[in-house]
C-alpha cells in the first residue's frame, strides 16, 4: 500500500475520492501504525476501533454510490480527550471522571462528523487541560516523538504527537495558554489558534454537569486544527468556523478572504526576539536561518514589531486566565478581583488591540517565536516550582514557556504555527504567524505558501518513517 502516514487531510481525502483507497483500509493503515507505534508515545489513548470500521464502511458504500457526505468524507482522524465525542471517554485526565461518557457531542466535534469524518480515538492531555505537557493520572505520559525523554508539549500534546507519528489524518484541539500553538512547535507539525470567538466551545456535557443550553463564555480559549500541512488548517476551519449551536438561529460568521495570494505579495513584519524575554540560542539559530530562507524566497520583510510590550502582554494573559480558571475552583483557591479592576484590565486589553490593529495597517502578518526553548524533558512537578534550562541557566518555567504565545492570545488574534526547522541537537522549532483579527485566511495563506515554497512537505520523524 502507499504510504499515507506523511501526507495531509487533503490529499488523504483527494484519494478517498477518487477511489485510490478505500475509507476502511486507510483506517487499517492507520490503526495498524498506532498498534505498532501509539505505545512509545501513548498519544491516543481511548479508541472504539469497531465501531470506527462500521464508520469507514458506511462511508465506502456511500461514497460508491456516487454521494459523499462531506469535505472530510471518510478521513480517519482523532480528536483532544477534553472534546465531548459520543462514544469515548471524556476525561479532562481527571481520575474521578475516567467513566465519563457524554450524551452529546461538541459543537467542533459535530462539525467534523458532519463533515464526513471517521473518528477512531481520542489524544491525551494534562490535568484539565491546564499544563503545557500532556501527562494525568488516567492515561499517563505522552512522549516526543524526536526524544522520547523530552515532552510533546500540551495541553494538544496527544495531538500534536499523533499527527507528527502519522497515525490519524487531522485533530482538533485547543488553546488557553499555547495549547495548540506550543505541542505544533515541539513536534514540528501545523496548528492554528483561531480569532476569539469565532469557534464554537460549546454543545457537549461536562463531566462536572452543565445542564443548561447557554452556558458560561471562557475568556481567551478557542478550539482549532493542528495538521501535517497548513492547506489542511485551511479545510478544517471551512469546517469549524461557526457560531456555537444556540445562535446559529440568527449569527453567521464569514471571515474575509486573505490579504494576499502569492509569497512575495505579503508584508511581514519581524519580531525574533526580545530582551525581555530573550530567546534561546539554539532556537533563535533555527529562526534566523528560517528568516535568511524567506528573504532568499522573495518574501518582503520587515525588521517591525508593533508598539506592544511584550511582558505586559504576558502580565495581562496571567492576570485573565487566572480569572477564567478560578470558576471552577473553590472561593480559597480562586482568583478574586473585583469586576471594576476586570474592566480596567479589559480596557488595557482594548488598548493593546487597537496597537495590533494600527500595526496591521500595512503589515500583513507578524513573524515571531512561539516559545523561548524547544522540547524540554519531562518535569512533573508543579509549575509555580518547575524550572527549565534556557540558555544555560536554570530559569523560571512559565516565563520561559509562556510570553511569546500571549501576545495573540490576549489580544483575540489568530496566530498560524509552521515548521521552521531543526536545532543542532535534532529537535524542532516552529515559527508563529500572527495576523489581524478576524483575518486567519491572511495567516493560514500565508503558512501555505511557506510549506509550498519555502518549508516543503512533511516528513515523518526518525524511527517513525516505517
Amino acid at each position: 500500500m502507499t504510504s499515507w502516514a506523511a501526507q495531509s487531510a487533503v490529499s488523504l481525502t483527494r484519494s478517498l475520492r477518487d477511489g485510490e483507497v478505500s475509507s476502511v483500509d486507510l483506517l487499517d493503515y492507520f490503526i495498524e501504525r498506532y498498534e505498532r507505534l501509539n505505545p512509545a508515545i501513548n498519544a491516543v489513548v481511548a479508541t472504539d476501533l469497531a465501531r470506527a470500521r462500521q464508520q469507514a464502511a458506511a462511508a465506502d458504500k456511500l461514497l460508491a454510490g456516487g454521494a459523499a457526505s462531506g469535505p472530510l468524507h471518510g478521513l480517519p482522524m482523532t480528536l483532544k480527550d477534553n472534546l465531548e465525542f459520543v462514544g469515548l471517554p471524556t476525561t479532562y485526565g481527571v481520575p474521578a471522571h475516567a467513566n465519563h461518557m457524554p450524551s452529546r457531542n461538541a459543537d467542533v466535534v459535530q462539525a467534523v462528523l458532519d463533515a464526513g469524518a471517521v473518528v477512531y480515538g481520542k489524544t491525551n492531555l494534562p490535568l484539565f487541560g491546564m499544563d503545557t505537557q500532556s501527562f494525568n493520572d488516567v492515561y499517563g505520559q505522552t512522549n516526543n516523538l524526536w526524544d522520547l525523554a523530552r515532552t510533546p508539549g500540551g495541553s494538544s500534546g496527544g495531538a500534536a504527537a499523533a499527527l507528527a507519528a502519522g497515525i490519524n489524518g487531522l485533530e482538533i484541539g485547543n488553546d488557553i495558554g499555547g495549547s495548540i500553538r506550543f505541542p505544533a512547535h515541539l513536534c514540528g507539525i501545523y496548528g492554528h489558534k483561531p480569532t476569539f470567538n469565532i469557534v464554537s466551545m460549546h454543545g457537549g456535557d461536562k463531566p462536572w454537569g452543565q445542564p443548561t443550553s447557554f452556558p458560561v463564555d471562557t475568556d481567551l480559549a478557542v478550539n482549532g486544527p493542528l495538521a501535517r500541512s497548513a492547506e489542511d488548517l485551511m479545510l478544517a476551519m471551512d469546517i469549524l468556523v461557526g457560531a456555537p449551536g444556540y445562535q446559529r438561529k440568527a449569527i453567521n460568521i464569514t471571515l474575509p478572504g486573505p490579504r494576499q495570494r502569492s509569497l512575495s505579495e505579503f508584508r511581514v513584519g519581524l519580531w525574533l526576539d526580545d530582551s525581555q524575554f530573550p530567546v534561546d540560542r539554539e532556537v533563535s539559530a533555527v529562526l534566523a536561518a528560517f528568516v535568511d530562507r524567506l528573504d532568499a524566497a522573495g518574501v518582503n520583510l520587515v525588521d517591525r514589531k508593533p508598539a506592544v510590550d511584550l511582558e505586559r502582554s504576558h502580565v495581562l494573559r496571567n492576570q485573565f486566565e487566572a480569572a477564567t480558571g478560578s470558576l471552577g475552583k473553590p472561593e480559597s483557591e480562586a482568583y478574586a478581583i473585583t469586576h471594576r479592576n476586570w474592566l480596567k484590565l479589559n480596557m488595557e486589553r482594548s488598548l493593546i488591540r487597537q496597537q495590533w490593529e494600527d500595526y496591521f495597517s500595512d503589515i500583513d502578518v507578524m513573524l515571531c517565536p512561539v516559545a523561548r526553548i524547544a522540547a524540554h524533558t519531562h518535569d512533573h512537578t508543579p509549575i509555580p516550582e518547575r524550572q527549565v534550562e534556557c540558555n544555560d541557566v536554570l530559569q523560571s518555567y512559565w516565563p520561559v514557556v509562556g510570553p511569546w504565545n500571549a501576545l495573540a492570545l490576549v489580544s483575540y488574534l489568530p496566530a498560524t504555527v509552521v515548521p521552521a526547522g531543526l536545532t543542532s541537537s535534532g529537535l524542532p522549532v516552529g515559527v508563529q504567524l500572527i495576523g489581524p483579527y478576524l483575518e486567519d485566511r491572511t495567516t493560514i495563506q500565508f503558512a501555505m505558501e511557506l510549506e509550498d515554497k519555502v518549508i516543503g512537505p512533511y516528513q515523518l520523524p526518525p524511527g517513525f518513517e516505517g
